[in-house]
């Protein structure tokens, strides 16, 4: 201690220095750092003792901010102290100057245009008010936060041991046993740490940066349901039933049900030409900020329709008698339906499934602001199932999720479906989330006539989970009301998105997601790589991580599914869709663990009921 007290006391103040003012101004700098444009450099200065939990809600902060576009770095106190100010000790004076010293580099990086976030124990009041005083120079804005949990609370953690040895006298001047630790008398924000969890703090600390326009309303994935709010119901009714309407069928009935749940946010409505143009042209939403949204979500309309609805107000939609919406200032413009499917599909062969119902559909587009009357019910016992974004966040919530990996299904689970998922949840325990949780969520829209149909894949899902090939204590199983498009690449972009605004920050892609094989040669029509390839550089979709896939097959010698080793090539065999599909509608079984038994019976009992009515 006594040489870095020399040290400093040898140390001379210069006097011959002039401050040079920058050539690039702030807001120039903040087009071009980060994604989402203008300056954020600000400071947020969490104090509190020892074990509080700076350095969780910190370097948790730092996750959440950068993986939404927001540029970001965090200062933590031992790792300050390894390098920059290893010089200093744990005296009073030298405490003032390893703030002083982080209050200078935290304010380079804010004027740099970060959100820099410091995690100091910072005890004294003079020297954090010294802190937030060299950022009000400077024109930058600071905010004080108290990570506040009890000395018994942080006693109890205690992760580095250092409370026992100040306890034994092994550390003198240790905060909150013989030095004292002077609380904020008003810091901008105060986090509980005791009772709430890292996501709460870490909802409160964004709702704090919203609030100071740090960061823009628009990053955080806002779920915009599109329901008429209850009071205004009988109105909105009333109003439905003397418009004039358009009828829609059950396709459209579920594109409506994914508007008005809010997947597609921050969708209106229908898309109008505008927003219909930046997503075929750039598989993006590109006003207030580029969003990712590769799939046109439009309305067809026929000619006839188009001229009797032209220059309404509003229009009412029609399902089977039934007035489920209403459509405000409607925009017809033409569908271009070659142009769309070359974009949308890179083909237009119209043996395509969707694309023949495009080709067949009407020549003009309509889009409006849709306002939904009620939820979209189905009636076909599997409504339970069909959580809302919103429902679903609350679920993970309720779970103390501190990771939710979502893995999209449009066929039966197989052992190998399941070998990847929990191999996932080990990576991301291995990497320190406590409470991962699963989204196991299959595709609940139209999906063309050879695939399993709908209920009998949750059957074959709940067989799964009840024979524990999944752990039921930790995955949620829900329906994604979205149609199957089969496009491939461009598809798979909306597939994860839609998971990213249910709240999911971990996508597991598998090999050729949404695609088929092409409707005449039978070849692959995507490039079965390329759809995890494109997502993982998709652009707006930087609060997910990708989690690539994993060949699994089945291995003869362990008798169960396992990762694809090319090394001992003669182990596995590649059981296919097309000889999975043979076995079952001869009601044989597959090797032993290659599917749960239970779950299996599903599939032949659903191949029998085929043949039965055949």
């Amino acid at each position: 201690m006594s040489g870095n007290k020399k040290q400093r006391t040898n140390l001379q103040r210069s006097t011959n220095v002039v401050y040079q003012a920058h050539h690039v101004s702030r807001s120039k700098r903040g087009q071009v750092v980060g994604t989402k444009g203008g300056f954020r450099g600000c400071t947020v200065w969490l104090t509190g003792l020892s074990g509080a939990g700076k350095t969780t809600v910190g370097f948790a902060l730092e996750e959440y901010l950068v993986s939404h576009g927001i540029p970001c770095y965090s200062l933590d106190g031992d790792n300050i102290r390894h390098g920059l100010n290893k010089n200093l000790g744990f005296t009073a004076e030298d405490r003032e100057e390893n703030v002083r010293r982080i209050a200078e580099v935290a304010k380079l990086f804010a004027d740099a245009g970060l959100v820099c976030i410091t995690s100091f124990i910072s005890p004294f009041t003079k020297d954090r008010a010294e802190a937030r005083s060299i950022h009000e120079r400077a024109g930058l804005p600071f905010f004080e936060v108290f990570v506040n949990a009890p000395l018994e609370v942080c006693e109890s953690r205690d992760v580095k041991g250092l409370y026992k040895k100040a306890r034994a006298g092994e550390i003198k001047g240790f905060t909150g046993i013989d030095s004292d630790y002077e609380r904020p008398d008003a810091p901008e924000l105060v986090l509980k740490t005791g009772q709430i969890t890292v996501n709460e703090c870490i909802q409160q600390l964004v709702d704090l940066l919203k609030e100071q326009s740090i960061v823009p309303t628009g990053v955080v994935e806002e779920v915009s349901e599109l329901f008429v709010p209850e009071n205004m119901l009988d109105l909105a009714k009333a109003d439905a039933s003397i418009l004039p309407a358009i009828t829609i069928n059950k396709l459209e009935l579920q594109w409506v049900q994914v508007l008005s749940e809010g997947w597609a946010s921050p969708l209106k409505g229908f898309m109008r030409e505008r927003e219909y143009l930046q997503v075929l042209h750039f598989n993006n939403l590109l006003d207030g900020g580029a969003i990712n949204m590769s799939i046109p979500i439009v309305l067809p309309v026929s000619t006839e329709t188009k001229e009797q609805l032209d220059g309404s107000a509003a229009v009412a939609l029609e399902f089977q008698g039934v007035r489920v919406a209403i459509l405000r200032n409607p925009e017809f413009f033409p569908h271009r339906k070659e142009e769309r499917c070359a974009r949308q599909w890179g083909t237009t062969c119209p043996k395509h499934p969707y694309i023949k119902m495009v080709l067949e559909s009407g020549d003009w587009l309509v889009g409006g602001d849709l306002e939904v009357l009620e939820r979209i019910r189905w009636g076909d016992g599997l409504d339970q199932y069909r959580l809302t974004p919103k429902e679903l966040k609350q679920r993970f919530k309720e779970m103390k999720a501190d990771a939710i990996f979502a893995f999209q299904l449009r066929n039966p689970v197989h052992n190998g479906h399941a070998l990847l998922m929990k191999d996932t949840q080990r990576q991301l325990e291995d990497r320190g989330y406590r409470r991962p949780v699963l989204l196991l969520h299959p595709l609940g829209g139209w999906t063309k006539d050879d695939d399993v149909p709908l209920p009998w894949r949750m059957r074959q899902h709940a067989a799964v989970l009840e024979e524990g090939v999944l752990d039921p204590a930790s995955t949620i199983v829900a329906i994604f009301p979205s149609p199957m498009m089969y496009a491939g690449p461009t598809e798979v972009q909306w597939h994860c998105r839609a998971r990213m605004v249910a709240g999911a920050n971990f996508y597991i892609v598998g090999r050729d997601p949404a695609g088929m094989p092409h409707p005449e040669s039978g070849q692959d029509l995507y490039e079965p790589t390329h759809g995890g390839k494109v997502l993982s550089m998709a652009p707006g979709l930087t609060s997910v991580e990708i989690i690539p896939f994993r060949v699994a097959a089945y291995n003869k010698t362990k008798k169960a599914m396992d990762f694809y080793d090319k090394e001992r090539h003669a182990e596995f065999d590649f059981i296919s869709g097309t000889r999975m599909r043979k076995l079952a509608r001869s009601g044989d079984s597959p090797p032993d663990g290659f599917m749960a038994p239970k779950a299996w019976k599903v599939l032949i009992e659903y191949y029998g009921s085929l043949q039965k009515d055949q």
